[in-house]
């Protein structure tokens, strides 16, 4: 159960519960899964769910009483290994993490799930045209999903609108206007067994988010460097892999996540959504 979260988008995790389901390609390599095996509670994704503990789910006031004090706000990833949105967690569970939610006006919480339908008949009934310290958001690697998701999730007033377009596995090309984000994340996958991202799959996002004045943000390369952005790499040298991948004849180096780094074309992109952009 992270606090100071290590992922770059957020400042906080939250889990209220842990467990989940692989539903679809972007589930194949699941860290969170990889976590549940290593800790010895690998029957979180053979259909368990378990509640994290009450001293675990009190953390957000002291994140929500701090961010007052000092007249900031939190962002705060809810359910990193878990889906808010799970149709197999009990109601009471969701139920009880809203009223936590409500009890904490400054924090930002990112709710981000990969089963967007279920999201309008689990909602509160005073959500209305959203909560002002709540974002949606949906997890979409390839143009599929991006189509299925991302239309799902317009139909649901929020703040923000946000995607995770990671593990990216391929081009998402041209994205609908109609369901475009205030948001998007993007970057390739981590840890073992990790597939590829071609770099144009992440310059296409860029390129598309700059052009609806939309946020993006380069979360990682991933365990694959492409060779074609080493000029832009001080720590690497070729040829300093593990191993190599082609895409579209493009060499894709394993360098390993920390070594890979964030920046696409010499540049890390960090923006983030202002609020109440819908």
């Amino acid at each position: 159960m992270a606090e100071n979260s290590k992922i770059e988008w957020t400042d906080h995790t939250h889990n209220h519960w842990t467990g989940c389901t692989k539903i679809s390609p972007a589930c194949d390599h699941c860290y969170a899964e990889g976590w549940a095996k290593r800790t010895g509670n690998g029957a979180l994704w053979e259909g368990q769910r378990r509640l994290t503990t009450e001293a675990n789910r009190r953390k957000p006031l002291i994140w929500n009483r701090e961010a007052g004090e000092n007249g900031i706000r939190y962002r705060v990833f809810c359910s990193s290994l878990a889906d808010v949105f799970d149709n197999q967690v009990p109601s009471e569970w969701r139920e009880d993490l809203f009223r936590l939610i409500r009890a904490t006006p400054h924090l930002d919480w990112l709710l981000l799930t990969k089963r967007p339908p279920n999201i309008a008949k689990m909602l509160p009934p005073d959500w209305g045209n959203g909560w002002h310290n709540v974002w949606l958001g949906v997890s979409t690697e390839n143009r599929e999903e991006m189509l299925r998701r991302g239309k799902a999730l317009k139909t649901i007033p929020a703040v923000v609108h946000f995607w995770s377009a990671e593990p990216l596995l391929e081009d998402l090309g041209p994205i609908p206007a109609d369901i475009m984000p205030s948001w998007i994340i993007t970057g390739g996958e981590s840890g073992p067994g990790a597939r590829p991202m071609h770099p144009d799959w992440a310059r296409s996002l860029r390129d598309q988010c700059a052009a609806h004045g939309m946020s993006f943000f380069f979360k990682q390369w991933g365990e694959w460097f492409p060779e074609c952005q080493w000029e832009h790499n001080p720590y690497l040298a070729l040829p300093t892999s593990k191993g190599i991948w082609h895409i579209e004849q493009l060499p894709l180096h394993a360098v390993g996540k920390a070594r890979a780094g964030r920046l696409l074309d010499g540049v890390e992109h960090n923006e983030f959504p202002t609020r109440n952009v819908r």
